[in-house]
């Protein structure tokens, strides 16, 4: 190729550079519009899927929300009022009871009544009389001291201790109403008659045939089936044989000391056994 001239060659330099850069310039369109029309793969697809519903759900998630949240609240709103209105209304009467707040007067507290003198004795002269009406019973039972013997020994503390209340309430025991220190004492020593009688009670079930030796435990179990025979048995002899021999074994028993059988006791069994003899 022939040399050029200065200026032509650097026309023709500048002529190559400008071809270039329209080249250029072509392909870069070329490029951007094969990249336009590219379709999006298809896990960007099901990603956009995934998130669109996930964004749904959690839009309706949120309304069902605030609409139960607006339920709760407008049915809710007269219970809490109501409560409110009672906790306001108890903390003022409590603090009205304590003193109440600055400026208020305290409720006076009521009096409680004081109990009449004449009731408080009627009921401690009926309590000693249903007493009294359940120790005898005991006393006229020979069963049941060869049950309960320590119930009937006044060596044992428990048993002494309720004789002497008994009758220290018995004698400060009047017909009509007394004045009012004597019926003050008279009630206080109802009360440690009913007290003493049970705890004795308690003890003696406690001890019952403990204290006795084989011997004479055997004689008083010998006693108590005699005396239950002589009192459920319905032939005369038999039963007078009974009480004839429970008689005697009770005597002996009273004699060594082993059972202090009260007098209203003999005194009964000496009726029943009066009243099994034949007409």
């Amino acid at each position: 190729m022939p040399p050029f001239k200065p200026v032509h060659a650097a026309a023709f330099a500048e002529g190559r550079r400008l071809r270039e850069a329209s080249r250029t310039r072509r392909r870069m369109r070329r490029g951007r519009k094969r990249t336009a029309h590219r379709p999006p793969p298809p896990l960007m697809v099901l990603g956009i899927l995934f998130l669109a519903a996930a964004a749904s759900a959690a839009m309706v998630a949120l309304f069902t929300l605030a609409v139960a949240g607006a339920f709760i609240v407008v049915n809710a709103a007269p219970v809490l009022i109501v409560a409110a209105l009672i906790a306001t209304h108890g903390r003022r009467h409590t603090a009205l009871r304590r003193g109440g707040a600055p400026g208020t007067a305290p409720i006076p507290a009521r009096p409680a009544a004081r109990p009449d003198p004449k009731a408080v004795w009627r009921r401690a002269r009926d309590r000693f009389h249903a007493l009294r009406g359940e120790y005898a019973a005991f006393e006229c039972d020979a069963m049941q001291v060869l049950r309960l013997p320590a119930l009937a020994d006044v060596s044992v503390p428990s048993t002494a201790r309720f004789v002497d209340a008994f009758a220290e309430a018995q004698a400060l025991e009047t017909d009509a109403y007394p004045p009012r220190e004597h019926a003050t004492s008279f009630v206080s020593a109802v009360d440690r008659a009913e007290r003493s009688w049970k705890a004795a009670r308690e003890a003696a079930d406690r001890i019952r045939l403990s204290g006795l030796s084989p011997a004479e435990r055997s004689t008083v179990e010998r006693v108590i089936k005699l005396l239950t025979t002589a009192r459920d048995s319905d032939s005369d002899p038999e039963r007078l044989a009974a009480y004839s021999r429970a008689r005697l074994e009770l005597g002996k028993l009273d004699r060594a000391g082993v059972i202090h059988m009260p007098r209203p006791a003999e005194v009964a069994l000496d009726a029943a056994a009066r009243g099994a003899l034949p007409a």
